[in-house]
């Protein structure tokens, strides 16, 4: 429904989402909303810890926890969102990301706090 690319590295555990913005993913003020980039890195944090607990599969987990700093606000192009794997445990994960324009410019950052949900 949003229009973002998932695309996961099994070997070394890295996810990159990207999503090419339309009027759709703006806000009133003609720029990226901030729900939209908070989901866009939900989504990669989310997926990296899936990957830190199950580098072979795809481990189910809630977030616990994501917070949001803007740093910079997009008007059109590509964004990126990248994440990485900071520590954990068995079912604990901490992640970091970021979220890039196509030039590379920081436009938010996240931490996030995901639990395994162990079936």
């Amino acid at each position: 429904m949003v229009g973002y690319e998932t695309t996961i590295n099994r070997t070394t555990g890295e996810c990159c989402v990207t999503l090419d913005l339309e009027p759709r993913h703006l806000n009133r003020h003609g720029i990226l909303h901030g729900g939209m980039a908070a989901t866009l890195l939900d989504v990669v944090c989310g997926n990296t810890a899936s990957q830190f607990f199950d580098p072979e599969g795809h481990a189910p987990l809630v977030t616990v926890s994501l917070n949001i700093s803007y740093v910079a606000a997009a008007k059109g192009g590509r964004v990126k969102a990248l994440a990485q794997a900071k520590g954990g445990g068995a079912s604990v994960a901490h992640i970091y990301g970021e979220l890039l324009d196509e030039e590379g410019r920081l436009l938010a950052t996240a931490t996030g706090i995901f639990k395994r949900i162990r079936k």
